[in-house]
This record gives structure tokens, sequence and C-alpha cells, in this order.
């Protein structure tokens, strides 16, 4: 009798099109997030929509569905493309998704407004020198 070995061992990076898989686990698979427990951390913060609706970490996902990620600044919008509970290498998540055109347009011009735009940090109380340099400025107007 031959052993039969399609239960078990066979480590495709793809599911079949007709499985489900957690949103939260797809997440961390497609590279999105570093770790699962922060992929659950943001769609329970409502960072992560499925075809414009909130959903909760347990939903299972479709392929062909839409998802709206946000990522501090930057909003990624996906077409699902495969499924996939474990997570590979960047070259094979990146096949898991597929980015429209139009999110990524609105990521560059983000990207190129962040570069050219000054960022003024406050490192806490400012100094006596800078005291002096405020009061300045602020009696010249």
């Amino acid at each position: 009798m031959k052993p039969d070995h399609s239960s078990g061992g066979s480590a495709s990076q793809r599911e079949p099109a007709d499985s489900k898989v957690r949103i939260d686990k797809w997440l961390w698979a497609a590279r999105f997030f570093k770790t699962r427990s922060l992929a659950t951390q943001a769609v329970d913060g409502g960072k992560v929509q499925c075809n414009g609706e909130r959903v909760k970490p347990s939903r299972n996902l479709r392929v062909g569905e839409r998802l709206n990620i946000r990522q501090g600044a930057f909003e990624f919008v996906v077409m699902v493309r495969a499924l996939s509970e474990r997570r590979g290498p960047a070259s094979e998540a990146a096949l898991l998704y597929e980015e429209t055109p139009e999110s990524q347009a609105a990521r560059e011009v983000l990207r190129q407004q962040s570069r050219t735009d000054p960022v003024y940090e406050a490192k806490g109380r400012p100094t006596k020198r800078d005291g002096r340099h405020i009061r300045k400025f602020t009696q010249e107007i």
C-alpha cells in the first residue's frame, strides 16, 4: 500500500482559491505588519477595512476583496489576489495582493511632500539662548 502524502507535508505558499484565512494572519503573511499581534491591533483599532467596512481580526478573507490599510500617514488600497497563512519571503508576499494605481500615486505624492516639508521637532524646554532669540523675534513684530 502506498503512503498518502496529500494530507500534509506539502508546504505551498498559496492556498486554494476556495479556502479562507483570517485577516490578521493574511496581513502578517503579506508583510504589512511585522508581527501577527500588530496586525490584530491594527484591525481592532479600525486601521484596516475590508470592502469599506470595519472588520474583526477573526474575519475570513477571500480572494478578490478590497482592503484599505492605514500605516501612519500612508494608506494602502489593495486587492487580495491569493491567500496564505504562512509568512514567506517578500517576493512571495508581494504575489498575495495587488495595489491599486491610485493608492500608489497617493503614497508617492505624500512621500515627496514629506521630503520637501521641513519638520519642526521640539526638543524640550528652550535654552537661555533660545529664550533670547524668541524674545528678540517677538519684540520685532
